[in-house]
């Protein structure tokens, strides 16, 4: 397991679950990242989370594959 930080930008309160997929480069694009999330592969906070836009918030902790990402 790969254990990462995301820093929101200054200003912004969330980011979309397919959108931070997408920056970290673990979907190479929105269709990917929308399949990964469909396919049961994303966890948020422990749990199976298959909404795409999720909004993720200063806490939230998503793992997915070989990463757990925290937002920062």
């Amino acid at each position: 397991m790969t254990a990462k930080n995301f820093e929101l930008k200054n200003g912004a309160t969330f980011i979309p679950l397919n959108k931070l997929l997408q920056v970290l480069g673990i979907a190479q694009t929105g269709g990917h990242a929308k399949i990964i999330i469909q396919n049961n592969e994303v966890l948020v906070n422990g749990t199976i989370e298959t909404r795409v836009r999720n909004k993720l918030v200063k806490g939230s902790e998503i793992a997915v594959g070989d990463y757990v990402i925290t937002i920062i």
